[in-house]
């Protein structure tokens, strides 16, 4: 008796030890949690979003008996294991990727997923970081409605980088962008319907791919945006060409360690510079003077050792100029100090300020990017501070004062709640209820309530770590995610949005820095216009807006960088609004001056004299202050007009020539 009890216990042991080793042997899971072994069975094919698999595998499988949303978790089993799980519906000869999850809590993996009852799942846990053994915990929950959900459409366009969403040939239609090497890159040109167009370009002489991130922006205001690579070895700008049918790479390579990169007017001048965050020394930054991008360094960003990840440019002071937040890690072996996030206020006049510690926002979290946004529609910007490790805290919800400090909201924020990680936190509006969503951690979005409390949607999503840019992929209104090669596009809802799409005329091109702000029965929101936002990623530049089931839009004001506002009344829900710089002060579309007159002297004390070229003769012109009001009509004589009558400080000059065309130009009277 004793011989057949331990053969029976033998047999069963060698049976659970080999049962979970390969697909057709998965092993059944049941609510409740058990123990895995090391991992040392068939790897699967495919990580799906975590990319390629480890060496083995162990593999289990569930099988619905209801429509629930289950959740799958990992923890130690007295041991620091790293795990990964990816979970896969079909049959063994054909799975289809369901979710995946890489570093939920920690080391430690967690996916959620609605069931269809009598479907079975196939999960399975891969050696990627570790084969050490752990504990599996699977829950059922009733399942909760979605706030937004996702159909996926491949992308046919290969590329190892491709995590840039953006308008690249000038129709304001979100295009994707994909680096296939240094020397080649994909566009993919939306068509109407929500079709792709692929076009291969070759670069010649770049050796740099965007192994960081990317930025995208016309620094050369020609209609055609070029781009900036961040990689570990440097930056790499590549330029459009004035029809935009090739590209080339613009400067010689510097050798830097590099992280977030953007597009910025640094000293408002109406030319993008590039900013570069230096992960082992100060910033990096290239002004723009028309011909090359000069590089500077210092003066934004000055920790000796860098530690510097995740910028974002934003107008935190309402001012009117663009201010710079600096996400902060401990990388790059910046040392003690190296963690503390930097916020630095722009002074108008070239230099920056890092008010951090007064403004409550030195963060010593562990963090790569922040998501900023006004999450209450107060009309001053908001922070959610995410982390990519909980060694100095959880995620901080911060909320703008008005007074220059912020607020720590994160108590009952749901962010005080779990310790997800991300690399990648980014504001929008998925679900066009009028409020900012957070784009992060725990493969889901945080869907915000407007009050600085935040949802979980009621199932993560199969979302690539790092590779997740956000534009309207197929200009229905509501905002998609590209995946890698997958476009996961919003299936939309019955709230009503707003597309604004600006132009450039004093400001630079792209209206990168200005402030678009909408009216209506909600109150305000507003938007920042910005080129990278996240940490990695370069998402749209069209100003989008959620409105609810508001019917109407009382006022949009577009406040450019160059001081000029435009004020159009009456928006029409589910539109899009292109903006032209000055088109909206009771001019017709307002021309580039640089090729047709210059004013002097500017700044004034008393006369405007125009110098002309080509055949332009101006007949009449408008002041307007800064706010829009018109302070000033007079005919053109003698190619002068007086504004000794006016106040000192910074006007817009409009001028109508006999052809009935409208010029501008920013003057100042001293």
């Amino acid at each position: 008796m004793k011989k057949t009890l331990s053969l029976l216990v033998i047999i069963f042991n060698i049976t659970w030890g080999t049962a979970q080793l390969t697909c057709a042997t998965a092993t059944p899971l049941n609510p409740g949690t058990v123990t895995a072994p090391t991992v040392t069975g068939d790897a699967p094919t495919t990580a799906c979003s975590l990319g390629l698999p480890g060496s083995n595998g162990l593999w289990y499988k569930f099988t619905a008996t209801a429509n629930k949303t289950i959740t799958i978790s990992t923890s130690s089993a007295g041991q620091n294991a790293d795990t990964r799980v990816i979970v896969f519906a079909g049959n063994c000869t054909a799975l289809n990727c369901i979710t995946a999850n890489d570093d939920y809590s920690g080391v430690f993996s967690q996916v959620s997923f609605n069931s269809v009852a009598g479907t079975t799942y196939y999960i399975v846990f891969d050696n990627k970081y570790s084969s050490l053994a752990f504990n599996i915990s699977l829950s059922e929950t009733a399942i909760v409605p979605e706030r937004v959900s996702f159909n996926l459409q491949p992308v046919t366009a290969a590329g190892s980088f491709n995590n840039c969403v953006v308008d690249m040939n000038g129709d304001y239609l979100d295009d994707i962008v994909s680096v296939v090497s240094a020397t080649q890159v994909v566009i993919s040109y939306q068509q109407a319907g929500g079709t792709f167009n692929n076009v291969t370009y070759t670069v010649p002489t770049t050796t740099i791919t965007p192994s960081w991130s990317i930025a995208a922006g016309d620094y050369d205001n020609n209609g055609f945006n070029d781009l900036v690579y961040g990689s570990g070895s440097g930056i790499a700008f590549l330029k459009a060409n004035a029809d935009g049918t090739a590209y080339t790479s613009d400067r010689k390579q510097q050798s830097f360690l590099v992280q977030r990169t953007n597009f910025i007017d640094i000293n408002n001048d109406g030319k993008l510079d590039a900013f570069i965050c230096d992960d082992n020394a100060p910033n990096r930054y290239y002004m723009n003077d028309g011909t090359n991008m000069n590089h500077n360094q210092g003066g934004m960003g000055d920790f000796p050792s860098g530690g510097n990840y995740g910028s974002i440019w934003i107008d935190y002071d309402n001012d009117g100029d663009m201010d710079l937040f600096i996400a902060k890690c401990s990388g790059g072996g910046s040392g003690p100090g190296g963690n503390i996030d930097e916020l630095h206020r722009n002074n108008g006049n070239g230099t920056f300020t890092n008010v951090a510690t007064t403004a409550n926002m030195a963060n010593p979290t562990q963090t790569w990017s922040t998501a900023w946004g006004d999450f209450n529609n107060d009309g001053w910007m908001d922070a959610v501070v995410g982390i990519n490790s909980a060694s100095n805290g959880l995620s901080k919800v911060m909320k703008n004062n008005g007074d220059g400090t912020f607020t720590d909201k994160s108590t009952g924020s749901g962010y005080d709640v779990g310790n997800s990680l991300s690399r990648e936190y980014v504001a929008y509006d998925f679900d066009n209820d009028g409020f900012l969503d957070v784009l992060g951690a725990g493969n889901t979005i945080m869907f915000g309530n407007g009050d600085f409390t935040f949802i979980p949607n009621s199932t993560t999503y199969n979302l690539n770590a790092t590779k997740r840019p956000i534009g309207d992929l197929n200009n229905d209104g509501f905002l998609d995610i590209q995946n890698g090669n997958t476009i996961m596009m919003n299936t939309g809802n019955t709230n009503k949005w707003l597309k604004v799409t600006l132009k450039g005329m004093q400001s630079n091109r792209n209206g990168i820095g200005a402030r678009v702000e909408i009216y209506g029965a909600w109150g305000k929101q507003i938007r920042d216009v910005q080129s990278g936002t996240g940490f990695s990623n370069m998402s749209t530049l069209n100003a989008h807006f959620g409105i609810g089931q508001a019917t109407a839009i009382t006022k949009v004001i577009v406040k450019w960088p160059s001081g000029l506002i435009d004020v159009i009344n009456n928006v029409t829900p589910n539109t899009t609004l292109n903006v032209v710089e000055g088109s909206f002060l009771n001019t017709k579309e307002v021309q580039d001056t640089q090729e047709t007159f210059t004013v002097y002297p500017n700044p004034t004390v008393d006369m405007i004299n125009f110098k002309t070229k080509k055949d332009f003769i101006p007949v009449d012109a408008k002041i307007y202050e800064m706010s829009g009001r018109i302070v000033l009509q007079a005919k053109v004589e003698r190619n002068s007009i007086s504004i000794k009558e006016l106040n000192s400080g910074n006007y817009v000059l409009v001028v109508t020539d006999k052809n009935g065309k409208s010029y501008s130009q920013k003057v100042t009277k001293k």
